[in-house]
This record gives structure tokens, C-alpha cells and sequence, in this order.
């Protein structure tokens, strides 16, 4: 049936549909997603539907945004275009102007040759699985190339609108607009004789960010400010600290901030060139927020990659972490059921209920800033009481992640490792939702010990694949 399904994950991972653009994710596929999506939503309100979508500013968005556009108003539906925009921007316009569903065309921090396809529902929350589900079926139908043809022919199962029930493009750059008005609104704090770091990872806050920082006061220095749809993330941004921490050191900054390529993401440089990733900014928050009065039911939410160490140090304040699945969406879902108001990841997606309801790197930057302002003392000194265990990262590429990580051999070896270090460790395997990988996190108090377990793991896992 056209709206119903049972649950696949074919094309959607945990942060939408993202693949090799022009290979695994082509305009023709954004087509479909907007020809369904068109006739959903139109199903839905019963009238004619409103989709807002944006961008990042890799090549390929281009001709996604243009597939997507085809779709939803060959449809019925009317497609409003915020060009260049941040996905939490969607996300806060999708919900504030009163849109039935948000579209934000992006592959965060992969590399610039991917791209994805991200879907909020009416209230700017990632788009329910129910949709998701009956999405991926209608897509699984028409891309069966054994009956490519006949599926084409079946595209008349949505019928086309016709007259005036066609749908059209409107340009909202004004969205956009209102978005970097709104985060200027709410610093309760002015910046003036802050020296502040800014690398946008040639991508969606390239001048979003600035702008923001200007207007509240900061002299602001800029690195992966000069995007040319090739350069995304390339030695730059959250997964690419370096540059920024040669700009803090060489500037003697007070602080930087580094986004992904759509910014909802966000980790931290020191003034001594020091990184501080999301589980330093969730101990920061927590405190500033507790000290406040303002942190919901005295706890957080943590990903499983969390270090153990904010568990602790956060314990020792008195504030409660609960973990949940890596993924800004299963950390958005646990903290509505525990009514809390803040949450995130090791990767730097935080969210902060009040504001957004997804993570938001420019959100994160002002209430950083804000907690600095308000105590007037250094990020350094905020971050006393927090420690770390040491902890591992690896990722290993390989062609089918969910079969690997499945292999008997692969599940004895890490099970013995686990059993190794209960009670003093942890051994964390999982498949990427967002790439073709599998990460391994080991995290023990014996750094040494840490190193060789995850080698001789992710040896196995290249074994195997």
C-alpha cells in the first residue's frame, strides 16, 4: 500500500539518505523522495502542502535541490527554497513559519562527493519512522531495475497534479534571514574583547556564522569561509581541528568554534589550542544550566561513545546522565522521555531543548559564550572537575557493514574482549549510520591496553571484509 510499509533501512541511516552522489543518490532519486513526499503530506493536511528546503554547499546539491523541487510540485505540493542555509536553520524554520515538512540537502561532515537527504516533519523533529518506512518502499518499487520500465509506468500510482493544483518554487531566502536573527536574539551577553575563532568548514555557515559573531560584538578571525562546492570539509571543520587550532594559537584568540558542513555540529578550541569535543560542552552546560536553575529534572543525555569520565565528573556535581544510541534523534527521543533539556553527542551535536529541537553548532557556540560571559571566567576554568578516561577511536571502511559486524569471528573476539574488561572498561562496535564504516571505540584506564585491543579488532574486522 502507497502509505504504509513495514520498517526498512536501505537508503535511510540514522541522519537520513546519504551516498556517492550521482552514484548511490542521484536526482532521480530526489525526485521520487519529493514526488511521495508531495502526495503524502498532501493526504495528510488535505490541501495543497508546504515543503522548505535547503542546502549545503556541496556541487551536487544543486541538482538534488532541482529533483526535489521536480518532485514535490509535479506532485501538488509547493516547494520553498532557502538556498545555502544549516540544517537546524530547516529545522527552526520548518517549525516556526508553519511548513508540513522540511528538507535539508547535505552529508554533514562527509566529503564533498557525498551528499544526503535529511527529512523533519511539521514541528522541525526528524521525520517519523512510519513515514520513513513507506518512503523507502515506494523507492525500493520504482529503483527495482528488473522492472525499471514498468515501474516508471507505475509512477501513475501518485498522479500527477494538473492545472491549478500544480505546485511551484518560491524563493525564502527571508527564512534564512529570520534564522540568523533569531540566534543574534538570544545571547543575553555582548562579545565586545572577545578574540573568536570561527572555521565553517567551507560549507553551510560560511557566512551565517560570521554574520552572527559580528553583530554581538566579537572581532572574529575566519578559516573555511571560502567554499567553491569542492572543498567541504576538506582539512577543515569539527573532523578537521588542526586549522583551527593554528588560527587560536597563531591570532591569540580567546576561543574557536568549529562547525560540520551543515553546522549542527560544533567542538571547541581553547585559547591554550586545547580541543574541547561534546562531552567537555555537555559538562559545561550542565553546570552553567544547574547553576541556573534551568537544567530540567537535574540530568542529561549521553551516546554510548561517551566518555566515562563525563559520567563521573558530571556525577560528583550532582547532575544524572542517562545514554542512549548514537544519533542526535534517539538523544532528542530520550530526553523527551526524561524530560530533559539537554543532550548530545561526543561528535559535538547538542541539543538544547528551549532553543531547538535538534543539535545546532551556532546554538552551542552562544551558550558557550554565554556561560563564559555570565561567569566571567575562562573556558578552562569551566571545565575544572572534568576528566576522561582514555578512549580509542578507529573507523575501518568496508563494502558491507552489516554483514562484518555480524561475523561470528568477529562477535567471539569481541565478546572476549569484553568479558576482559568488565568493570573496568568498554568495548563499543557499531556500523556507521552515515558512511560505509564500522567504528570501534575502546575505552580503559591502561591507555596501552586501549590501543592494542582496538588494533587487534579493527585487524579482524579488515580480515574479514
Amino acid at each position: 500500500m502507497l502509505w504504509g510499509g513495514i520498517k526498512t533501512a536501505k537508503y535511510f541511516g540514522t541522519d537520513g539518505f546519504r551516498g556517492k552522489a550521482g552514484e548511490t543518490l542521484t536526482a532521480f532519486h530526489a525526485f521520487l523522495i519529493g514526488r511521495y513526499l508531495g502526495a503524502y503530506y498532501n493526504k495528510i493536511v488535505n490541501r495543497k502542502s508546504r515543503a522548505v528546503i535547503g542546502k549545503d554547499t556541496r556541487l551536487s546539491s544543486y541538482s538534488i535541490e532541482a529533483g526535489l523541487v521536480a518532485g514535490l510540485t509535479a506532485s501538488g505540493a509547493d516547494a520553498y527554497l532557502m538556498h545555502v542555509t544549516t540544517t537546524p536553520s530547516v529545522s527552526y524554520i520548518t517549525r516556526c513559519d508553519n511548513f508540513d515538512l522540511g528538507i535539508m540537502i547535505s552529508a554533514s561532515h562527509n566529503p564533498f562527493e557525498d551528499n544526503g537527504i535529511k527529512l523533519f516533519n511539521g514541528k522541525g523533529e526528524k521525520m517519523e519512522d512510519s513515514v520513513i518506512y513507506s518512503l523507502e518502499d515506494y523507492l525500493d518499487e520504482r529503483l527495482n531495475s528488473q522492472h525499471f520500465e514498468q515501474n516508471l509506468r507505475s509512477l501513475s500510482n501518485i498522479p500527477y497534479a494538473i492545472k491549478e493544483n500544480i505546485g511551484r518554487s518560491v524563493d525564502y531566502a527571508e527564512g534564512r534571514n529570520r534564522y540568523i536573527g533569531h540566534l543574534i536574539s538570544l545571547s543575553v551577553c555582548s562579545y565586545k574583547g572577545f578574540k573568536v575563532g570561527l572555521d565553517c568548514a567551507n560549507g553551510s555557515a560560511f557566512f551565517i556564522a560570521k554574520s552572527v559573531f559580528d553583530a554581538l560584538g566579537a572581532t572574529v578571525f575566519c578559516v573555511g569561509d571560502c567554499p567553491n562546492g569542492l572543498n567541504e570539509n576538506e582539512k577543515c571543520g569539527s573532523t578537521n581541528i588542526e586549522n583551527l587550532q593554528r588560527l587560536v594559537m597563531q591570532k591569540g584568540l580567546d576561543i574557536g568554534f568549529a562547525f560540520d558542513g551543515d553546522a549542527d555540529r560544533c567542538i571547541i578550541v581553547d585559547s591554550d589550542g586545547s580541543v574541547v569535543d561534546g562531552d567537555g560542552i555537555l559538562f559545561v552546560l550542565a553546570n552553567y544550566l544547574l547553576s541556573c536553575k534551568e537544567l530540567n529534572n537535574t540530568g542529561i543525555v549521553a551516546t554510548v561513545m561517551s566518555n566515562q569520565g563525563l559520567f563521573l565528573s558530571l556525577k560528583n556535581k550532582g547532575v544524572y546522565c542517562v545514554r542512549c544510541k548514537v544519533g542526535d534523534r534517539f538523544v532528542a527521543e530520550k530526553m523527551i522521555e526524561k524530560d530533559y533539556c539537554l543532550g548530545g553527542e561526543q561528535s559535538g551535536h547538542i541539543i538544547l531543548s528551549k532553543y531547538e529541537t535538534c543539535g545546532d553548532g551556532l546554538v552551542t557556540a552562544i551558550k558557550i559564550m554565554e556561560a563564559i560571559c555570565k561567569s566571567k571566567c575562562t573556558l578552562k576554568k569551566l571545565l575544572n572537575g572534568f576528566y576522561k578516561l582514555p578512549q580509542i577511536h578507529k573507523s575501518v571502511a568496508v563494502k558491507n557493514k552489516r554483514k562484518v559486524i555480524g561475523d561470528i569471528r568477529l562477535v567471539k573476539m569481541v565478546q572476549s574482549y569484553k568479558n576482559s574488561v568488565e568493570g573496568v572498561g568498554r568495548i563499543v562496535l557499531r556500523p556507521s549510520g552515515t558512511e560505509d564504516v564500522i567504528r570501534v571505540m575502546v575505552e580503559h584506564e591502561d591507555e596501552n591496553l586501549c590501543k592494542n585491543i582496538c588494533e587487534e579488532i579493527c585487524k579482524k574486522i579488515i580480515e574479514i571484509a
